[in-house]
């Protein structure tokens, strides 16, 4: 046990937030009625069938949602677009923006996505306090942050060197 905690206190945050990513890769079972989607498309299914629940989604969403390029977002809207899982609505009340609306399709799938994200949440934190899950989401936040940051600079050093 000494040699797995030592094991663990000298691994790389960053190395353990990509295996725990892969794992959960792994663990993503497919979406029956989805098989089409590639897994990128699935996260983006996801994310829209949740957020639509509330409020209206654009492209810039997916965007900033899942840190890509709207050339790629494009490419993955288009993609889920013809296969029939969403459509793009004229906003009421800017023309120039299409809202992305799940269609009976994709709705179909709510239920089951759904189940497994419940489940999934429940394997993740199983064994976790409450305040273990606040300060991990505190620092992880922080993290994102930080990275963030350190891509805006990025990002504006390369406009200046233009």
């Amino acid at each position: 046990m000494q040699d797995a905690d030592e094991k663990v206190r000298n691994m790389h945050i960053g190395r353990m937030i990509h295996t725990l990513a892969n794992q959960m890769k792994r663990a993503d079972v497919d979406i029956k009625g989805a098989e089409d989607l590639t897994p990128i498309q699935k996260h983006v299914l996801k994310y829209i069938l949740l957020t639509t629940l509330c409020k209206d989604v654009y492209q810039k969403d997916i965007e900033e949602e899942f840190q890509i390029r709207k050339s790629t977002v494009t490419g993955i809207l288009k993609l889920m677009e013809k296969n029939g899982f969403i459509k793009r609505e004229c906003d009421k009340k800017d023309a120039r923006l299409k809202r992305l609306v799940p269609t009976e399709k994709a709705e179909a799938l709510r239920p089951s996505i759904m189940k497994h994200i419940q489940g999934t949440e429940a394997r993740l934190t199983e064994g976790v306090s409450q305040e273990e899950l606040d300060v991990c989401r505190k620092v992880m936040c922080r993290m994102f942050c930080n990275l963030a940051e350190k891509n805006r600079e990025n990002k504006e050093v390369d406009q200046k060197d233009e």
